[in-house]
C-alpha cells in the first residue's frame, strides 16, 4: 500500500513582519480624535498633533495600563484618561499633574509613520530599527491627478495567517479555478524587498474581449500596488489597485483593498463615477472569492506542487526575509530572480519590470 501525503505545518512564530504597513486613508486619522488600532498582537493609538503629523504610540499606558485611545489630545501629546499622565509624540511622558518629578523610565513605544499617496503607514521592526530610506513608499502620481478618481477602499478582517494572502503572488493556477481568468502569460520578479507579478489573461467582467494586463508589486511584506489595464463597455479602463494588510495577531489580519480609476474623456462626472463604482465592484468580487477560500483552508508548509503552479516555494523564501533579523537574511533571498510561464498563446511577452517602472 502506497503512503499518502501528509500535510505539515510548523507552529506560527510569534513575530510580525518587518516593513511598512498601510492603515488606510490618512485623512481618516485627521479628525482630532484618538484612534485605536489593533495590530502586531497589541493595541496602538494614532492621533493628529498640532504639528500636522499623525503620531502613533503603544495604546496601553505604562503607568497603570489604561487605554490611551480613550484619552484626549493636547498639542503633540496624548493624555491618559485614567490619571492624566501626558505622553508626547516621541513616547516620553512630559507631565504628571500630581507629581513633581517624572520617573526616568516613563517612556512608551513610538512607532515610525509615513504619509504617501494619501495613505498612512506604520513601520514595524521587531529589532527596533528605523526604516531605511531605500524602503520609502513610492509616490503614485495618479493619487494627485484630477484625471483619476479618489481612492475607494474597503476593509475586511480575515481570520488566518497573512502568508495565505502572500501566496497569491505566485499562485498562477488559482486565477483560473477561483476567478475564472484564463491566463495566457504569468511571471514573477523577486528583487530585494520587492516581489512582482506580471499577468496577461482574459476576464469576462474586467476585460471583455480585450486582454487583461496587470503589473503587481509588493513593496515589503504588506503593501502591494497593481497597475491594471482592462476594458468595460467598450472603453479601455486604466486602474490602480491597493492591496495591503496589517496583522492583528499571528492568525488574523485586516485586509484593505482599494482602487483608483482613470476618468474617461467625454463622460460626465456622474457617468465617470458610476463607471468607477461598477469596475471597482467587479474587482472586489475577486477578493471575496479569495476570502471564501482562506476562511476554510488549513495552513500548509509542504504544498504538493506541480508544473504550472508558479514559484510558490521561492516566493515563501523571499517572504521569510521579513521575519528574520537583517543580519540573518540570506543573500539569495534578496537577489533578483525571474520566473515565467508562457502557455504558447503570447507571441511577444510583456516586458518584465516592477509596477510603474519602464
Amino acid at each position: 500500500m502506497e503512503a499518502t501525503r501528509s500535510i505539515e505545518a510548523s507552529p506560527i512564530p510569534n513575530r510580525y513582519a518587518r516593513g511598512w504597513h498601510c492603515l488606510g486613508l490618512a485623512e481618516d486619522f485627521r479628525d482630532g480624535k484618538p484612534h485605536s488600532i489593533e495590530a502586531f498582537g497589541t493595541r496602538l493609538v494614532a492621533f493628529l498633533g498640532e504639528d500636522g503629523a499623525v503620531h502613533i504610540l503603544d495604546a496601553f499606558c505604562p503607568h497603570m495600563g489604561a487605554d490611551l485611545s480613550r484619552g484626549t489630545i493636547n498639542g503633540n501629546s496624548i493624555v491618559c484618561p485614567f490619571h492624566n499622565w501626558s505622553w508626547g509624540a516621541d513616547g516620553v511622558c512630559n507631565a504628571i499633574p500630581y507629581a513633581k518629578r517624572i520617573p526616568p523610565a516613563a517612556r512608551t513605544r513610538q512607532w515610525h509613520t509615513s504619509e504617501q499617496n494619501k495613505l498612512l503607514f506604520v513601520w514595524n521592526d521587531p529589532g527596533g530599527k528605523a526604516p531605511a530610506r531605500e524602503l520609502d513608499i513610492p509616490r503614485i502620481d495618479a493619487c494627485f491627478d484630477h484625471d483619476w478618481t479618489d481612492w475607494v477602499i474597503e476593509k475586511w478582517s480575515i481570520k488566518t495567517n497573512c502568508r495565505e494572502l502572500i501566496d497569491n503572488v505566485s499562485d498562477m493556477a488559482h486565477f483560473i479555478s477561483v476567478h475564472g481568468v484564463p491566463v495566457q502569460y504569468f511571471a514573477n520578479i523577486f528583487e530585494g524587498h520587492k516581489a512582482t507579478q506580471v499577468m496577461l489573461g482574459n476576464s469576462a467582467q474586467l476585460a471583455m474581449e480585450g486582454g487583461l494586463l496587470t503589473y503587481a508589486t509588493y513593496y515589503g511584506p504588506a503593501y502591494q500596488i497593481t497597475e491594471m489595464k482592462g476594458e468595460m463597455g467598450g472603453f479601455a479602463i486604466d486602474s490602480i489597485l491597493l492591496n495591503c494588510h496589517v496583522p492583528i495577531t499571528t492568525q488574523s489580519f485586516d485586509l484593505r483593498f482599494g482602487m483608483l480609476v482613470r476618468k474617461i474623456p467625454g463622460l460626465s462626472a456622474e457617468q465617470n463615477q458610476e463607471m468607477a463604482k461598477t469596475y471597482i465592484k467587479y474587482t472586489q468580487q475577486g477578493f471575496y472569492q479569495d476570502v471564501a477560500i482562506w476562511d476554510n483552508k488549513v495552513r500548509i508548509d509542504n504544498p504538493l506542487l506541480c508544473e504550472g503552479d508558479g514559484p510558490i516555494a521561492h516566493l515563501r523564501r523571499w517572504y521569510q526575509q521579513f521575519y528574520l533579523d537583517e543580519a540573518e537574511i540570506p543573500r539569495a533571498a534578496r537577489e533578483r530572480r525571474t520566473f515565467e510561464l508562457n502557455f504558447g498563446k503570447v507571441a511577444t511577452a510583456p516586458p518584465l519590470h516592477h509596477v510603474f517602472e519602464r
